[in-house]
């Protein structure tokens, strides 16, 4: 991310958004279990909130960037076991996770292709019936695409969100558009 983006993730203004609105607005109504996966989390706003949620040992979060890793690590400690990996080649085993979670990152992958490789990637390393929520932005407006200059910048349309997610696998893929964001909810099919 480049600074302006780096500023913003960082800032009190983000982490009361992300306790106040995105959080609970993502993973509102839905049953986590027991070992939950969040995938790029970047600073870690969310990644601090879920951490104080979900309690020491229930939450792993997988990172791109080494530099953001070893920020998560100093700043969290024992209370989530951070991982270096790429959401499109994740380093788990299959059916690990009994959910995963995901906020304002997918925009952040640079091929619609790899978009898609990693909704694929979650599916594998989701338990039967684990669910997979998040939230992402749609990409419009001005200030937006400034924050992103110099960034990868590649917005997923909310109305094809659900369809894209079953053809991976998921079945029960529900998005919810509200303008400048979208959430959605997927659920690996039991066996």
């Amino acid at each position: 991310m480049n600074t302006i983006h780096n500023l913003l993730c960082s800032s009190r203004w983000w982490a009361r958004r992300v306790e106040g609105e995105l959080v609970p607005w993502g993973v509102g109504g839905i049953e986590l279990g027991d070992e939950v996966l969040e995938v790029g989390p970047g600073f870690g706003a969310t990644t601090r909130l879920l951490a104080r949620r979900l309690g020491p040992g229930h939450l792993t979060a997988v990172e791109l960037d080494e530099g953001y890793c070893q920020h998560l690590r100093r700043d969290l400690g024992d209370a989530v076991k951070v991982v270096q990996g790429d959401a499109t080649a994740l380093p788990f085993d299959d059916d690990r996770f009994s959910s995963a979670l995901c906020f304002t990152m997918l925009h952040h992958i640079p091929q619609r292709e790899r978009q898609d490789r990693a909704f694929a990637e979650v599916a594998r390393v989701l338990r039967p019936g684990g669910v997979f929520a998040g939230t992402d932005s749609v990409g419009t407006g001005r200030l937006f695409k400034l924050i992103h200059i110099g960034d990868t910048l590649l917005p997923i349309a909310p109305q094809g969100m659900a369809q894209r997610l079953q053809r991976v696998g998921f079945a029960e893929a529900v998005v919810d558009d509200a303008g400048k964001s979208f959430r959605f909810r997927a659920r690996k099919p039991s066996l």
